[in-house]
């Protein structure tokens, strides 16, 4: 699964210091939210960061990806040109977003550029994160359109279609405000469906159901004076489908607009990754928590978590077949099995967890294979096993380009000689995954 996880976020600029000479303080928790969604994309450490933005170029009928390979902009328009963030295009991930829009009957493309430079909408979250993650990433902008919801929607799904043909690992960042019409003292006077429209939303943004968002009427949302809907609507149809960990880190709104911050992160690694936590922290085992998907607590299936600091392995341990309850029970088992006990590498310490990345492998049940042929280095692991001596390697791993390296690495994994495998004194077998970021 290529995005690695999505965030609502709003964009009021007086919550830098230097445009809010301290106004910024009245929303505290927004900023401290802000602050913590962006330590959460440095942990991740995506190339690419998809940001959905309400102030970019917008067409009624057609959705604007912005072209070029480099960009900037500042806070001019506000009075402090000073202010200047800049980001490069990953050309790449856009030229296939509009490829597979093509497909999908989609009106989404670069053409119709009328403003290059940044607009605040992208530039707010963007400070955020470059503060915090400091690894060079690209940046692809989308604005919205006129369309309905549901076309927003396919959007998103077109976006995650091109996040994997490309294999990106992307953050998707839906930056909006919520309702504009809380407060008479507001940018706009006060409607009761203002208060209606964030109190609304943000229980789908805790939820986590985000498809709901589409049930909204446009005339509702034209009447709360929302801003945000529409990046949210796309970021919905982005994380279709996928196991969502939800939480609404934040909601204020003292100025008569609604500021929500929400995380939305894939399940298995946010399990892991607190299994973890939890395990150095306290010394035993995390609790299964409660509002897990039925996938994690239904199912019973082998699973690797693998550890990468700095982009080198840093532990992976892994069960081949389910040996606990259930998928839930297995990943935090082995998270601290592959932090704590894997014999190739000292034990993770606690101060070492900001700059991990884990990820988990969820595997099918292994079948038999009679030839090479059959497998794919890929798409396939593979397992090898003589008598007691088993050796297994995950799929689609970085340096290993062959099936046959592949089947060597497995062999040296197990302590079986070649020859032997020559001789056919071994038994084949092959597995698909499921890849968590």
């Amino acid at each position: 699964m290529p995005i690695a996880g999505a965030f609502v976020v709003p964009h009021p600029p007086l919550i830098f210091p230097e445009i809010g000479h301290g106004e910024q303080f009245r929303i505290q928790k927004t900023i401290d939210s802000y602050k913590d969604v962006a330590k959460r994309i440095a942990m991740m450490q995506p190339e690419t960061i998809v940001i959905i933005s309400p102030h970019s170029v917008m067409y009624g009928d057609y959705f604007h990806i912005s072209p070029g390979v480099h960009t900037s902009g500042n806070f001019s328009h506000y009075g402090y040109p000073e202010i200047v963030l800049e980001a490069d295009y990953d050309a790449v991930l856009v030229a296939e977003i509009e490829k597979e829009a093509r497909g999908n009957k989609i009106p989404a493309g670069t053409q119709g550029d009328r403003e290059e430079a940044l607009d605040h909408a992208t530039m707010i979250p963007l400070r955020f994160i470059k503060e915090a993650y400091v690894k060079k990433f690209k940046i692809v902008r989308i604005g919205l359109s006129g369309l309905p919801l549901s076309e927003h929607y396919r959007l998103g799904e077109t976006i995650r279609e091109a996040a994997e043909k490309t294999g990106r690992r992307i953050v998707v960042v839906a930056s909006g405000d919520l309702s504009h019409r809380l407060l008479d003292s507001g940018p706009y006077e006060y409607a009761k469906e203002g208060p209606e429209y964030d109190r609304k939303i943000t229980e789908i943004l805790a939820e986590g159901n985000l498809s709901k968002a589409l049930e909204f009427s446009e005339d509702f949302c034209e009447k709360a004076g929302e801003c945000g809907h529409r990046s949210i609507s796309i970021m919905a149809g982005c994380m279709d489908g996928l196991p969502l960990k939800a939480e609404l880190l934040s909601y204020e709104g003292p100025f008569g607009v609604g500021y929500a911050v929400a995380a939305f992160q894939d399940a298995y690694v946010s399990l892991a990754r607190k299994a973890l936590e939890y395990y150095l922290k306290n010394g035993v085992n995390y609790p299964i928590p409660d509002g897990l998907p039925e996938e994690l607590l239904k199912k019973k299936a082998g699973a690797f978590v693998s550890l990468k600091k700095y982009g080198n392995l840093r532990g992976c341990i892994g069960t081949i077949q389910g040996t606990k309850n259930c998928v839930a029970e297995e990943v935090v088992g082995n998270a601290v099995n592959a932090g704590l006990w894997d014999p190739r590498f000292p034990q993770v310490e606690a101060t070492e967890l900001d700059n991990i990345i884990c990820t988990v492998d969820v595997l099918s049940a292994p079948e038999p294979v009679t030839s090479i042929e059959e497998l794919d280095v890929k798409k396939y692991g593979v397992i090898i096993s003589m008598g007691a001596r088993r050796g297994l390697l995950l799929p689609n791993l970085e340096g290993v380009e062959t099936v046959e390296e592949q089947i060597s690495i497995s062999l040296k994994k197990a302590g079986i000689d070649e020859e032997d495998y020559r001789e056919g004194k071994c038994s084949l077998e092959r597995f698909e995954v499921v890849r968590h970021y």
